[in-house]
């Protein structure tokens, strides 16, 4: 059985899924790649899983860090779960580039080359927004690009975990 919960946030109301043991996925409502979510195949349900998720988004909204995530458990192609492993490396208050993620990808999959425009597509996909923290991935040359959230969410997600990176990076 599949499950649904909402959160208010700072930047306006996130859906977190859930198959009752894990966070399948966690979007602001209305980002690009929302998925659409029927009644029929969600349940909404206050379980421990949502307790833990809106407990962890209240610490890292007040600023919270090194708190324990939830268990994960995003629905990817191993091209995707190969990204996200490495976004879930990114520490809380630094950033790192697209390219940076395909020099490490290609290294895993034992591969000479990937390109950043193929690491941004899967980036782009992230089902569980915020925990696997795709809006710590910049540009190259330190620009704030791409997030299914909104540019603005991003800016505000990158100076809520380290004010002095945001300031150097406009």
């Amino acid at each position: 059985m599949n499950y649904l919960s909402h959160y208010s946030s700072p930047l306006g109301s996130i859906t977190i899924t859930s198959d009752g043991r894990t966070v399948t996925g966690l979007w602001f409502d209305g980002q690009r790649h929302f998925p659409t979510l029927s009644e029929s195949e969600y349940s909404k349900a206050d379980l421990p899983i949502f307790q833990q998720t809106h407990r962890w988004l209240d610490h890292y909204f007040r600023g919270g860090k090194d708190e324990a995530l939830p268990p994960l458990n995003p629905h990817l192609t191993p091209f995707q779960q190969i990204v996200s492993d490495i976004l879930l490396t990114i520490p809380y208050g630094h950033t790192t580039t697209y390219s940076n993620i395909a020099q490490l990808a290609a290294t895993r999959m034992g591969r000479g080359h990937l390109s950043a425009q193929a690491v941004g597509s899967a980036v782009g996909y992230n089902p569980i927004s915020i925990l696997i923290p795709c809006h710590r991935v910049i540009g190259a040359n330190g620009s704030i690009t791409g997030y299914a959230g909104g540019i603005d969410r991003k800016r505000w997600l990158l100076n809520l975990e380290n004010p002095q990176l945001f300031q150097t990076t406009l």
